[in-house]
């Protein structure tokens, strides 16, 4: 696909993402640093043309049945397994039912719209502008980079944490009730998990959850690895898809074993050679 094709996948009236001395992309990336500023999350509205969000809805739809679902189906904030020597109670021993499902990057060849997008360098640079980032790298995991959430009906993906700092999404297709998108703005931060401020949100305070309303086409830009988030349950009658594009500050990063094979059904040769030592910015929880 041509640089041109990756283009009008876009709505370049709106989004010049390609044109970095564009006046109107200099608004738009101005207005998402403030709102990943203010509460770690950012939405551009329409972002897809409309022959751009068919185009990629449709390979979406083509590989839903792809899709991995988990044999376990509670999880606990951080996706990983309980922790003995902490209380009952305690965040990582509270384990919440996730029953959606996720179609692995390795199902998108090179040729695929999707693919072609997400290694597309204006996109990715528009996105690290977006993120006040010098410069972003394509997330190496070959499982996980680039990924669809599948939600059908009666599936939910509960509250978590991300492995990566920033995750973006992009809706190309609505569940007709439920599936809203929920989030806590920068609920921990590189130094303190903040289990106390977990364990509220847990036990169902809702003072500082904030719900979206997305629509097919809107891109997001979060920071899901400080928020806690979810999607609520699909109580529609259609699928709720979301491809999710990973990037990563640094070269190399990729997702922890254990979690991919429990979110994917696999890892890859990548996952066997870190050793259980995959590559992060902080020493948080995964």
């Amino acid at each position: 696909m041509s640089q041109r094709a990756c283009i009008e996948l876009i709505d370049r009236d709106r989004y010049p993402v390609d044109a970095p001395q564009s006046t109107v992309r200099a608004a738009v990336v101005s207005e998402a640093v403030a709102a990943l500023q203010h509460d770690g999350c950012a939405v551009l509205p329409k972002f897809f043309s409309a022959d751009g969000l068919e185009a990629l809805t449709a390979e979406a739809v083509a590989r839903k049945d792809q899709a991995y679902y988990s044999d376990n189906k509670t999880c606990n904030v951080y996706l990983g397994d309980a922790n003995p020597e902490r209380p009952q109670d305690h965040p990582q021993n509270i384990f919440l039912r996730r029953n959606n499902g996720f179609v692995p990057a390795d199902t998108f060849a090179a040729d695929t719209v999707s693919r072609r997008l997400y290694d597309w360098p204006p996109l990715k640079d528009f996105i690290a502008d977006c993120l006040g980032k010098d410069e972003l790298f394509v997330y190496a995991d070959p499982i996980s980079n680039m990924i669809v959430n599948v939600n059908r009906p009666g599936e939910q993906l509960n509250w978590h944490f991300d492995t990566n700092e920033f995750t973006i999404t992009m809706l190309l297709q609505a569940a007709d009730s439920g599936g809203y998108f929920e989030y806590v703005p920068k609920l921990r931060n590189r130094d303190d998990e903040c289990y106390e401020e977990v364990k509220r949100i847990l036990d169902g305070d809702r003072s500082r959850v904030k719900r979206l309303d997305l629509h097919p086409g809107d891109l997001q830009l979060f920071l899901g690895r400080f928020s806690l988030h979810r999607v609520t349950e699909n109580t529609g009658t259609t699928d709720r898809l979301l491809l999710i594009m990973s990037f990563a500050e640094q070269p190399g990063m990729v997702g922890n074993p254990y979690r991919v094979r429990d979110l994917y059904g696999k890892t890859a040769r990548v996952h066997e050679a870190i050793a259980g030592q995959p590559v992060r910015a902080d020493s948080l929880l995964d």
